[in-house]
């Protein structure tokens, strides 16, 4: 088991930033490949980004590309989700999300946390 617990949401304006991290417990972080998902209300749950379990690895969805930066530290057994130049449009429940092999599919995951909450307010 992987428990996955997310911090670092909350309100900001447009063109604002945030940093988000996922703190890991249980089983042996650095095996595991880590993704940050999203969910806005009546919306689909959307990829955002995925590392590699080395850190050496990563991946983006286009509506994110060039503006947030994953990043992780496997002796905090932390993921980070920076994001820069914000849109109303990123406003969702953000979900960080472990897996043996996770790709930029939600069901490549295994394990997943409860989510924070990013309001960008035009």
């Amino acid at each position: 088991q992987v428990q996955l617990v997310e911090s670092g949401g909350g309100l900001v304006q447009a063109g604002g930033s945030l940093k988000l991290s996922c703190a890991a417990s249980g089983r042996t972080f650095s095996d595991y490949n880590m993704g940050w998902f999203r969910q806005a209300p009546g919306k689909e749950r959307e990829f955002v980004a995925q590392i590699s379990w080395s850190g050496h690895s990563t991946y983006y969805g286009d509506s994110v590309k060039g503006r947030f930066t994953i990043s992780r530290d496997n002796t905090k057994n932390t993921v980070y989700l920076q994001m820069n130049s914000l849109k109303p449009e990123d406003t969702a429940l953000y979900y960080c999300a472990a897996g043996l092999h996770g790709n930029n599919l939600a069901r490549k995951y295994d394990y997943w946390g409860q989510g924070t909450q990013v309001t960008v307010s035009s």
